[in-house]
C-alpha cells in the first residue's frame, strides 16, 4: 500500500510540477522567500515547507554516513523536495522488501 501511495502521489506532483513551470517558469525562488518575508499564512507554511526539506535532505545525507554520495543525495533532496524523497523512499522500500528499519537507517541499521 505504501508503494502505490508513493507512485500516486509522485506521478501527481511530477506532473502538477509540470503544469505550473508551463504556466509560470522556473521564478520559484522569490515567491517562496517572498510569502515568509510577507509574514503570512502562505509565509509560515513555506517556512514550515523549508524546514521539512533541511530535515529531508539532512536525513539523505545521515543515512549514508554523510558519504560524497550521501551528500549529494541529501543535496538533490533539498532542492527536489516530494520528487526525490518520495522517489528514495519507493527505491529503498523495494530493495528493503518493505523492511521499514532498513529503509529509514540505512547504513545506520
Amino acid at each position: 500500500m505504501f508503494r502505490i501511495y508513493l507512485a500516486i502521489a509522485w506521478t501527481a506532483l511530477v506532473v502538477f510540477t509540470g503544469v505550473v513551470v508551463m504556466h509560470h517558469g522556473l521564478g520559484l525562488l522569490p515567491v517562496f522567500f517572498g510569502s515568509i518575508a510577507q509574514g503570512a499564512w502562505s509565509g509560515q507554511f513555506n517556512a514550515d515547507f523549508l524546514s521539512l526539506l533541511v530535515l529531508s535532505g539532512l536525513w539523505c545525507a545521515w543515512r549514508g554516513h554523510w558519504s560524497p554520495a550521501a551528500l549529494a543525495h541529501g543535496l538533490l533532496a533539498f532542492f527536489g523536495g516530494g520528487v526525490v524523497i518520495m522517489a528514495t523512499l519507493f527505491v529503498l522500500n523495494r530493495r528493503h522488501r518493505g523492511d521499514m528499519r532498513k529503509v529509514l537507517l540505512g547504513a545506520n541499521a
